[in-house]
């Protein structure tokens, strides 16, 4: 565990460093520097790349990391790195021509309820083909254990640059569609540093030599295709069909809410980029004990964190919409539908990585496939009668039973839960806190008041949990850092 300890830690810090810069670019910058139907349409365009990512990728990111500990000799890794390079390709290459040839029906599509969309298709299809692309290099580099360059590309890069590009639209040096293009652009830069950092840490030579096991790493990759591309409909297919429904003003509105709920799977993401790969290596090897052992201990330090981060977001809600400006506030039950879906998501641990990663992966699928269908009919009825209200609900319905799904799959087919005596005192202690500081109030600047709130909640949370000893990993992590302060006791 102390390799996923401390890079957990850097790939926290460098997430959180990321979602500090988002905040600021969608709280404070897009709702003033852009208008809400540019925002909106900035939201269509990101979720919509996000949506075809799985796709250009064809499951390559998660089938490298699968297979990469099978191939022991240099000459077959070549051959298998190889295989999984070119392979975006035979998705990229047809999409490119599809998109060509059929550039106007696609416009018409998208833009059907609003018309400024029907100008950004390449937009769409650039962002995305860069977005799996960088997924494939990543992934590459976390097979050599190497996450955090990934994660500050992933989490900050983009993010640091749409601040500079926010601030020069503001400052009237070029227009909204020129930061559009730049915004591209940014994915394309960030994806060639992805790939020179994955090459420096193993170097490619490219061969054409296939690995004896190509067909069964072809038939895992285009199941992975499905179920990542289930994963993404889940997330992404809100924005997606706000546009589709209702004024894309809407879709400014709701990305606010769901980015303010979106922070508490941030540790979820960091932990994630390196227990994945140890996750399919415990499996190779047959070590079930040990794998037990992370995941519950990845499924509890996820649910310490994510629900203090949960009721430090709902207990100064108030608070922050007093922040934005009048159109963005009220997003109150989103944030408690979509924070409430991602800590059930962070609660299960490293129960995806288990099942990407087993023999049983067909099956899980074939219920992604059923849920992500499932979602697409809840938004079709929820948004037209509720609004983006009805997106959140439908997210929040679909999440819920998907993940339910995946525990009770596991625990059959392991007999692994990833509960523990500590799930149920984390629980108690979050409802405890909860009812303790929910009228709590400042009569201070409303920043003030959050930070006030904010340590006084952290500081009781976490003092109780440590005194408790609910985490053997977070009194363990507090002890080494005392160590560090105080090196002679």
């Amino acid at each position: 565990m102390g390799i996923v300890l401390r890079q957990s830690v850097q790939n926290t810090v460098l997430t959180y460093a990321g979602f500090v810069m988002g905040a600021v670019n969608i709280l404070f910058l897009y709702t003033r520097m852009m208008s809400e139907t540019y925002f909106g349409l900035v939201g269509v365009v990101l979720s919509t790349a996000a949506l075809l990512t799985p796709l250009l990728s064809v499951g390559v990111p998660n089938t490298l990391i699968k297979f990469f500990p099978g191939f022991a000799a240099s000459g077959e890794r070549d051959g298998f790195l190889s295989l999984m390079l070119l392979l975006p390709l035979t998705a990229i290459l047809p999409v490119v021509l599809c998109t060509y040839l059929a550039e106007t029906a696609i416009a018409a599509f998208l833009s059907r309820e609003n018309s400024i969309v029907a100008g950004y298709v390449w937009h769409i299809f650039t962002v995305g083909m860069s977005m799996a692309y960088f997924e494939v290099f990543f992934a590459w580099s976390k097979i050599c254990l190497k996450s955090a360059w990934g994660t500050f590309l992933k989490e900050v890069f983009v993010r640091l640059g749409a601040t500079l590009l926010l601030l020069a639209l503001y400052l009237g040096w070029f227009g909204v569609e020129t930061f559009l293009w730049a915004l591209v652009g940014l994915y394309l830069i960030r994806t060639v540093l992805m790939a020179g950092y994955a090459l420096y840490l193993r170097p490619l030579r490219l061969t054409l030599q296939l690995p004896g096991t190509t067909r069964e790493m072809l038939v895992y990759s285009s199941l992975i295709l499905l179920g990542g591309s289930v994963s993404v409909i889940l997330i992404e297919v809100d924005r997606f069909m706000i546009n589709q429904y209702i004024r894309i003003e809407n879709v400014a509105y709701y990305t606010v809410s769901v980015f303010i709920a979106t922070v508490i799977i941030v540790p979820m993401r960091a932990m994630h980029q390196i227990t994945y790969p140890i996750t399919a290596t415990l499996l190779h090897e047959g070590k079930m004990k040990e794998l037990s052992d992370l995941y519950k201990r990845s499924s509890l330090g996820l649910m310490l964190v994510t629900l203090l981060i949960f009721l430090l977001i709902l207990l100064n809600l108030e608070q922050l919409d007093a922040l934005l400006p009048e159109n963005y506030r009220g997003g109150f039950y989103i944030v408690l539908l979509i924070g409430a879906a991602k800590c059930i998501e962070s609660f299960l641990g490293i129960n995806s990585a288990i099942l990407y990663n087993s023999p049983y992966y067909r099956t899980l699928l074939l219920m992604g496939v059923l849920l992500a269908g499932t979602t697409i009919a809840l938004n079709t009825v929820f948004i037209p009668a509720l609004g983006i209200t009805g997106a959140a609900v439908a997210t929040f319905l679909a999440v819920a039973g998907y993940n339910a799904a995946k525990l009770v799959f596991v625990g059959v087919k392991y007999r692994m839960l990833p509960f523990s005596r500590g799930t149920w005192r984390v629980l108690l202690l979050s409802l405890v806190t909860g009812a303790l500081f929910f009228r709590l109030e400042f009569g201070f600047h409303p920043v003030l008041n959050i930070v006030l709130k904010s340590v006084l909640v952290s500081v009781f949370y976490l003092g109780i949990a440590l005194r408790l000893g609910v985490s053997e990993d977070l009194n363990s992590l507090v002890r080494q850092w005392l160590h560090r302060k105080n090196p002679g006791k």
